[in-house]
Formats: C-alpha cells, sequence, structure tokens
C-alpha cells in the first residue's frame, strides 16, 4: 500500500522529523499536540492538526481513544509513534492496526515480547545473542537466587522485570544482603510499574554501553547498520552519542552486527529497532531490545547516509529494504548532544520562552529541534528541546566541528546543557574515547567538588 496521510502521535523535535521525512515522500501529514503545544513547530507545519486533549501526556498523547479518533476524523492511512508515549505499546499498534491504519514500527507480538525484560532476554538467548549471566526469568525463591548469584559471581544486580531509569534495580555484594535488597527492588518497582517481578544477573563493574541499530522488513529479511557508543549518561539518561564506537575494533563491529542481523531475520522482524548491549572485556551482554527509532538515530544516519524515518514508513508500505547489508558502507564519524532545558549544573528542569535562538550552520551539522524565537517550551514533558548532530572524517574532526557549533549555538530565555557538553569536549578522557557508563556521573562529581 502507499501511505498518502500519515498521523504523527508525537511531539516535539521527533514530531518535526517525521513530518519532514513525510513531506519529503510527498506524504500529507496531520499533527495531534495538546492544547500546550498549540504553537509547536510541527503543528504549524503540518498540513492538518488536532488538539487531543490538555497538557497531561496521560490525556494527550497517552490517550489512544483521541488519537484513533483524530486518525479517523482526517482520514489518516498510517500512523508514526516516534519514540516515548505509545511508540512501545503492544495493544496501541494491535488497536492501529484493527481499525485498518497502518502501524509505522514492529509487529505487536515483538513490541509486546521485547517490553517484557524476562522474555526479551529468554527470546534473545534463543535467538543467539550473547547474555549476562543470570536468571532464565523471574525469580522470588531466596535459595535459587543464592544459587544464582553464587554461579553468576558477586556482585549481582536485582532488576525489574517491567520499566527501566534506575528503578527497582539493587545491587547485591553479598549473599547476606540478598534477600532484603530483592524485596527493596520488589517493593520499587510495584510502586514504579505495578508489577513487582524482578530477575537477578552478574552485576558487570564498569562496562561501555553499545547499541546495534537493526531494520527488517517483516519477511525474514534483516540489516544491521552498525553501532552506538551511548555509554556518556547520567542516572541511566543518555548525554552524548557516537557512532561509530571509539573501543570496538572492525572484528567485534562485524561480529555482534551479523548476530543481530541473523536475530532480527529469524524473528522476522519489521522496522526499526535498537539492540543494546553492555560491552566490557571484549565481550557484549544482551540487555534489552528497543522497537522503535531511537532519539539517537541521526549519527547512524550520518555514517551510512540512510534515511531511516524514511526507512520505517517504506517497511510500513510492505516495500522491501532499500539498501543491502553488502551495500552499507560505514564512513566517518558522527557524534550527537541532547540539549536540554536544565541548569547544566544542578539538572533542575528550566522551561521558558525562547527570547533569541541561533542555529549553528555549516558543512556536517545538523540541528533537530523545534524551538524558534517566541515559542514557550511548556513544563509538562521531557526536557530535551534539541539535537545537535556533526559529522566528521575522523573522530577528531567532529569533535573540532562540534566545539565550534556548540560556540554558534544560541539559545536565550531559559538555562540549556550547552555550557556542559563544551566542558565534556575538553576533557581528555572523552577526548581519548577512555570513558564508560559510569565515567559522567563520577566527572560531574569531580567537577561539582572542584
Amino acid at each position: 500500500m502507499a501511505i498518502e496521510k500519515l498521523l504523527i502521535a508525537n511531539r516535539g523535535e521527533i514530531a518535526l522529523r517525521i513530518h519532514r521525512a513525510c513531506h519529503e515522500m510527498g506524504i500529507k501529514t496531520v499533527a495531534v499536540h495538546s492544547t500546550a503545544d498549540a504553537d509547536a513547530m510541527h503543528v504549524r507545519l503540518a498540513d492538518e492538526a488536532i488538539c487531543i486533549g490538555p497538557p497531561a501526556a496521560k490525556d494527550s498523547y497517552l490517550n489512544v481513544a483521541a488519537i484513533i479518533s483524530a486518525a479517523e476524523i482526517s482520514g489518516a492511512d498510517a500512523i508514526h509513534p516516534g519514540y516515548g508515549f505509545l511508540s512501545e505499546n503492544a495493544k496501541f499498534a494491535e488497536i492501529v492496526e484493527a481499525h485498518g491504519i497502518a502501524f509505522v514500527g514492529p509487529k505487536p507480538e515483538h513490541i509486546r515480547t521485547m517490553g517484557d525484560k524476562i522474555e526479551a532476554k529468554r527470546t534473545a538467548g534463543a535467538l543467539g545473542l550473547p547474555l549476562v549471566p543470570g536468571s532464565d526469568g523471574a525469580i522470588s525463591d531466596l535459595d535459587e537466587a543464592k544459587a544464582i548469584a553464587e554461579k553468576a559471581g558477586y556482585p549481582v544486580i536485582i532488576k525489574a522485570a517491567s520499566g527501566g531509569g534506575g528503578r527497582g534495580m539493587k545491587v547485591c555484594t553479598s549473599p547476606d544482603d540478598l534477600e532484603t535488597l530483592m524485596q527493596q527492588a520488589g517493593s520499587e518497582a510495584k510502586a514504579a510499574f505495578g508489577d513487582a517481578t524482578v530477575y537477578l544477573e552478574k552485576y558487570l563493574g564498569n562496562p561501555r554501553h553499545i547499541e546495534i541499530q537493526v531494520f527488517g522488513d517483516g519477511n525474514g529479511n534483516a540489516i544491521h547498520l552498525g553501532e552506538r557508543d551511548c555509554s556518556l549518561q547520567r542516572r541511566h539518561q543518555k548525554v552524548l552519542e557516537e557512532a561509530p564506537s571509539p573501543i570496538l575494533s572492525q572484528a567485534d563491529r562485524d561480529r555482534i552486527g551479523g548476530v543481530c542481523a541473523k536475530a532480527m531475520a529469524d524473528m522476522a522482524y519489521r522496522g526499526a529497532g535498537t539492540i543494546e548491549f553492555l560491552w566490557e572485556d571484549g565481550e557484549f551482554y544482551f540487555i534489552e531490545m528497543n522497537t522503535r527509532l531511537q532519539v539517537e538515530h541521526p549519527v547512524t544516519e550520518m555514517i551510512t547516509g540512510v534515511d531511516l524515518v524514511r526507512e520505517q514508513i517504506r517497511i510500513a508500505e510492505g516495500k522491501p529494504l532499500s539498501v543491502t547489508q553488502d551495500e552499507l558502507r560505514f564512513t566517518g564519524h558522527a557524534i550527537e548532544c541532547r540539549i536540554n532545558a536544565e541548569d547544566p549544573k544542578t539538572f533542575a528542569p528550566s522551561p521558558g520562552t525562547v527570547t533569541s535562538y541561533h542555529v549553528p550552520g555549516g558543512m556536517h551539522v545538523r540541528v533537530d529541534s523545534g524551538l524558534y524565537q517566541g515559542y514557550k517550551v511548556p513544563p509538562y514533558y521531557d526536557s530535551m528541546i534539541g539535537k545537535l548532530i556533526v559529522y566528521g572524517r575522523t573522530r577528531e574532526g567532529a569533535i573540532m566541528r562540534l566545539r565550534r557549533a556548540l560556540e554558534e549555538y544560541v539559545i536565550e530565555g531559559m538555562k540549556t546543557t550547552i555550557p556542559l557538553h563544551q566542558a565534556l569536549l575538553r576533557d581528555p578522557d572523552f577526548l581519548d574515547g577512555n570513558y564508560t557508563i559510569k565515567w559522567l556521573e563520577e566527572w560531574l562529581a569531580r567537577e561539582g567538588d572542584a
């Protein structure tokens, strides 16, 4: 089927990103928005705009009935969920398809499988992906937990089966603390996600966070588009991402990419997905799969030349992948900075009105943002207000270009994390590519003490 009108079930920079891809493909767009987003850039640019509720996400961007009604009223024949909100909600995907509307995303059963961390781990193991040693599934029996922990080796980590963001996670260094920490993790998980189920796995001391971008056509054909290094994190939230990783060898890259592509082909995966790993001492360990587009997808686009949103839409139309694995070429280096409306030292949210705005330009500089002068950044949603992405023939060239672009980037009227990124780009460890998932928080603690 050829998609003629697509409803964008999201907001902010990703909604604008989807709109742009659609218009380049000759597809009309429908923007749905809360009352707080009536003046958003994607709402202004879309062919049609429909208000679906008040500012609270539960009453607007998570309101399935309102979104489906908007699609039917506007005559949209496809819905793109972006990331966040309903993008990994299997029930939403089922409802969309039950209404005869194309869902620009994976099959609902794959969203459901990979959304349950225990089932995801079991499935990943069956598909041949390398796993972190630990329990095969949910665990509640203390003696069984102790036996598994002993086999995996302390320290171990107890994790919530549902949700993420660091909640329901406890590191245990001794069998004496296991019972207490299992109870605490279960209680946190119940409070945060409504599900007290936990599982247990070996705790990796100081790994990198490496993720592989995959794409499948839903008919048993799949490719990988290389890796992204997302190790610079604060409270499990990514701050800066780069591709390729400065730590991986070509052999590592080819090996894990091939394993991931084969796994997606074997499960007849449809659309975009990201398989996330912890990497330590030359070994990869599967942690989860995100069945959607990632915030950091632009760095992959920069080094491959493949428009991932366009590819998502093509797959939803039933078309084959536009490129084969053999045709893919990985060139140069790309880095993305997430720009948040936050105090760069305390990270307190800083919404407000954009009083002055100027984006950097020049060769191989990209800004994904819905900001404009006079726009009021609402306080109701995630604080990310833009992404600055640069490309260079080498990592060193990309860093120099990024420094220059950050100097040019002007956002006034609120505090932003631009100064944080400028400081990071001066640090010798970052310049050497010598960082892990713990590095940024340790760096921030040092900077705060200085």
